[in-house]
């Protein structure tokens, strides 16, 4: 993506060059820790707020072992837990924040998590995960393990979240698995429990946090076993890098992983090689190290942004993920506030399984869990086509079947060369010498040519040299399509062909800001497949329309997007030259199967 300041996009992560040979984890730094060399955290101290919700969880402790009839030394959490609280679980008023003494272990990990610094949280993609959504996750998870839907089961083998914060996602499973043994002995089920639940953080708070809601959770095994016999309950959680190689392979690995561009050392690229292409995403590392680390049996479940379904940046990781572990389950959920902080983009809970999937299950979430289709699974590093919409299904799967893409016709599309803020200087209200009208998003609005009144203030830029105006300047016919649009719009695809006539108007030649895609000849002595005029009211359909957003939940639709659109035969699309109207949007849709 064109750099630009006003995406709102978390910044991307620079690890210092004298830290380089550090793990990742170490690199980035959790909030209030020290890495394992003893290194202070870049991020500092860790605020007051969050003391003050840490520094109320043995109260918070003391209420639950008091729930479940224990008495004497379980009152107290240092004595019940094996694992020491960081230094400043001590540091708070013990005041500010005696309302979670009574809270849930959900909202007790929310309101530390929400306790840290919004530039911190941003800067290194912390974010908590809501309780309807780890349900979800773990709903969708123990059904690719095979455990029998509506009859509770002990965990197969070990669960492990390598990012786990506060421990939302381990938290259900948790749950189940002492549930299902409720009527075994409960000496054996404390003693085994650490051998099938790990979680994995940078963060030493939130990883103390994590053992004791966890803990909290086989109280009521606690209470079954004599006095005499009862030993200190044990951390499942500990401060490391999740991204590491790990000893143990897990039968499953749930994740909602921190996310955002980060610049990596030589070996550590050399290491993700495989799920990398261009940028390193946060989240592509840890979906990549997640699947290293399941079992011959074994399943991933991650809460991730929808990019990976279909951004050029993730189509090694489509690749691999489909070859190694292919998508069992995807859910999209439609509320995304609260889940990833500044993302423009919808949420996906994803499944994948080592037990080779010929169908994926796509489903919905606002609130409720709505069944939308069941597909074959997709395959390869091409975006993955899944409906959001249950009449969207039809779309989708004929899409998925299409011979050809946008690219294969003979279109290649690219980004407008304009980021308009490195060039304010050049920029001009009023034509002049040397100067060369601008094209704005804007001005595509309604799917036709013209000058939007907003934009004229910036009407016009000035060409430095010749150089300048061969990368800027466009002086041949194009078709021109919004980069990204507003989430109010009707439509995620507007486009309007910039003909002969039009360029003659506008001087002959013109500048495409980095918000509009353009779409050319590959080849300019070559014609296309489909013709310029019907290529452009072919994306003004309704069907094409609905294809796209199958294939990007977000507001942006790149040109890599743009030109891997499916599309029918070249017989079918040659049969459509010279419609229009109705009569065109009628052909579009049976060859989407919706005719």
């Amino acid at each position: 993506m064109a750099p630009d300041d006003s995406l709102g996009r978390p910044a991307s992560m620079t690890a210092p060059a004298e830290r380089a040979k550090l793990s990742l984890a170490r690199e980035l730094g959790a909030r209030g820790s020290r890495n394992p060399v003893g290194e202070a955290d870049p991020a500092g101290p860790l605020p007051a707020s969050a003391c003050d919700v840490l520094a109320v969880v043995p109260a918070w402790w003391e209420a639950q072992a008091r729930a479940f009839g224990l008495s004497g030394r379980w009152l107290d959490l240092e004595q019940a837990l094996d694992a020491s609280a960081p230094e400043a679980a001590g540091g708070g008023s013990r005041t500010k924040r005696l309302d979670l003494v009574t809270s849930t272990a959900e909202d007790l990990g929310a309101a530390y998590v929400a306790s840290l610094d919004a530039g911190v949280r941003a800067r290194h993609g912390r974010h908590y995960t809501p309780p309807q959504l780890s349900v979800r996750l773990w709903t969708m998870t123990r059904a690719s393990l095979g455990l029998v839907r509506g009859r509770l089961g002990p965990l197969p083998g070990l669960l492990r979240d390598p990012a786990c914060g506060a421990g939302a996602l381990l938290l259900p499973p948790v749950r189940e698995h002492v549930q299902a043994l409720a009527h075994s002995d409960p000496r054996v089920t404390l003693a085994g429990i650490p051998n099938l639940v790990e979680g994995i953080d940078a963060d030493p708070a939130a990883v103390w946090l994590t053992n004791v809601v966890l803990a909290a959770e086989l109280l009521p095994l606690v209470a079954l076993v004599p006095e005499a016999r009862r030993r200190p309950l044990p951390a499942l959680a500990r401060v490391g890098d999740g991204l590491e190689a790990q000893e143990r392979s897990a039968r499953a690995v749930v994740m909602n992983p921190p996310y955002g561009r980060v610049r990596l050392a030589p070996d550590e690229r050399a290491r993700f090689a495989d799920v990398l292409y261009g940028h390193a995403n946060l989240y592509t590392l840890f979906m990549g190290a997640g699947v290293e680390q399941l079992d011959a049996k074994g399943v991933l479940g991650a809460l991730v942004p929808t990019s990976f379904l279909a951004g050029r940046y993730f189509s090694n990781l489509r690749t691999t993920l489909a070859a190694t572990a292919p998508l069992r389950d995807a859910t999209f959920v439609e509320e995304r506030d609260g889940v990833f902080a500044g993302v423009l983009q919808e949420t996906c809970l994803a499944v994948f399984s080592r037990r080779k999937a010929r169908k994926v299950s796509v489903a919905s979430m606002n609130g409720r869990v709505v069944d939308v289709a069941k597909l074959a699974a997709p395959r390869g590093g091409a975006p993955w086509l899944l409906p959001r919409r249950s009449d969207d299904a039809p779309i989708a799967a004929a899409a998925a079947a299409m011979p050809l893409n946008l690219g294969a016709t003979g279109w290649r599309a690219s980004t407008g060369p304009l980021v308009w803020n490195r060039r304010r200087a050049d920029l001009a209200d009023e034509a002049g010498e040397g100067r060369c009208p601008i094209i704005w998003a804007a001005d595509l609005d309604g799917g036709r040519l013209h000058r939007d009144p907003s934009r004229d203030a910036f009407r016009y830029i000035t060409l430095r040299d010749d150089r300048d105006a061969e990368v800027l300047a466009l002086r041949s016919p194009a078709i021109l399509v919004q980069r990204t649009t507003a989430p109010e719009q009707a439509r995620r695809v507007v486009a309007a062909e910039l003909t002969e006539d039009d360029l003659h108007r506008w001087g002959g030649q013109v500048v495409v800001e980095n918000h509009v895609n353009v779409l050319r000849p590959r080849d300019p002595n070559t014609a296309p497949i489909v013709s310029r005029g019907l290529l452009c009211a072919v994306l003004a359909t309704e069907c094409i329309d609905r294809v796209v957003r199958c294939v990007s939940g977000s507001v942006a639709l790149s040109a890599y997007e743009l030109e891997a659109l499916p599309l029918p035969p070249p017989d079918v699309l040659r049969s459509w030259e010279g419609l229009r109207g109705a009569v065109l949007e009628s052909a579009v849709h049976r060859a989407y199967r919706l005719g």
